[in-house]
């Protein structure tokens, strides 16, 4: 096989991110997650936007159903970051983060007399009836380091212990007011203890790494470690494991697919996707020329606080940005095409945006097109 260029990388993806799915209940909300891979979720809204854009018409009701029967679940898992997926795959995410992130908790906080897998566990007992606040787990950490007689580093007041204690990838999260949409205070609660009957594979961190290709591929070793936080060598190990097929890419690296993938697409027309959404977050910031040009992706991401703009995707590749306006009841969709992009009709705008009202419940008066 000839080797890849980026157009043919895009509608490989595109063929896996956009895939086709029947019905608009939780069900079918369900199997959209299960076939697309894990949703960056620290936006909360963004499971909600980016269903809405891949399956038109699903209902804010439908997907906080898939939410509140547990089909899908949140957590800080890969990277420390949130993370919407299904029961099973979080199994995978908390398995790839307990070996990605345990340098991140030794290297912050030193434990002199334990170590940090005793800590999690004492976490998840904690955790295991109630659902906890981060107050309460801050709370249970200093008390647990003073009882090992551990010292408590400053920093542990100053966010370090909030971040390590529901950034834990054996906690699940959900809202304890509020819509699963927004961003209201989070409880967090030992996945184990909610999800009683799940089975986790002997190999979860091989299944993870499936996971990546069969959901965001191709795939190069370096887009896989980037998205799960693990080392480049434990991913070539991981990877060598599977049974794959390998072809060039554009950017000298070799790229990945499972076997028996579906044929590239083309998504035409507008998309309007969340904050942080798969076709930028799932693959090396160094590689995402797949779909968006290294200029634009400068504009989407502000490296120095870590946000994201919503992306705009026009006829399969990043165009621009979106943005909601307004408060209340009166509420407006702002968009800002890149220049050298194809600027969208705003009649082009009339199905994604009430793709977009569906999916957050939510009444959106006006569309605005400019260049940005």
């Amino acid at each position: 096989m000839a080797a890849y260029d980026w157009d043919d990388l895009r509608g490989l993806s595109l063929a896996r991110q956009f895939p086709e799915v029947r019905g608009l209940d939780a069900a079918a909300a369900t199997e959209t997650v299960r076939l697309i891979g894990p949703i960056q979720s620290q936006t909360a809204r963004s499971p909600y936007v980016g269903l809405g854009a891949r399956r038109p018409g699903v209902t804010h009701e439908a997907i906080t159903d898939a939410y509140e029967s547990h089909a899908i679940v949140r957590g800080s898992t890969i990277r420390g970051t949130v993370h919407t997926s299904t029961a099973a795959h979080h199994a995978l995410l908390d398995a790839t983060t307990r070996v990605g992130q345990r340098g991140v908790w030794t290297r912050h906080l030193p434990l002199g007399h334990s170590d940090v897998e005793q800590l999690w566990k004492a976490t998840e007992e904690f955790a295991a009836d109630a659902w906890r606040s981060p107050d309460e787990l801050l709370d249970h950490l200093r008390a647990w380091l003073a009882a090992h007689d551990e010292t408590i580093p400053d920093a542990v007041d100053r966010g370090l212990g909030r971040y390590l204690t529901f950034g834990h990838g054996g906690l699940l999260r959900r809202p304890l007011a509020g819509p699963w949409s927004g961003q209201g205070a989070a409880g967090y609660r030992t996945a184990a203890s909610v999800l009683t009957e799940l089975a986790v594979p002997d190999d979860p961190l091989v299944e993870a790494v499936r996971l990546h290709v069969a959901s965001y591929g191709p795939s190069s070793r370096r887009d896989v470690a980037w998205w799960s936080g693990l080392g480049l060598r434990q991913v070539d190990e991981l990877l060598g494991r599977l049974d794959l097929t390998w072809n060039d890419g554009p950017d000298g690296q070799a790229y990945a697919d499972v076997p028996g993938s579906a044929p590239p697409r083309e998504v035409p027309g507008v998309r309007l996707l969340p904050e942080f959404d798969a076709v930028l977050c799932g693959y090396d910031p160094k590689a995402r020329d797949r779909f968006v040009t290294p200029a634009d992706h400068e504009r989407m991401w502000n490296k120095s606080n870590g946000f994201m703009l919503a992306p705009l995707l026009v006829d399969g590749r990043i165009g621009g940005y979106w943005r909601i306006e307004g408060t209340g009841r009166s509420k407006a969709v702002a968009v800002s095409s890149f220049a050298g992009a194809r600027k969208p009709r705003k009649a082009e705008l009339d199905a994604p945006v009430a793709a977009l009202s569906a999916a957050l419940d939510i009444s959106l008066s006006s569309v605005t097109v400019a260049r940005a």
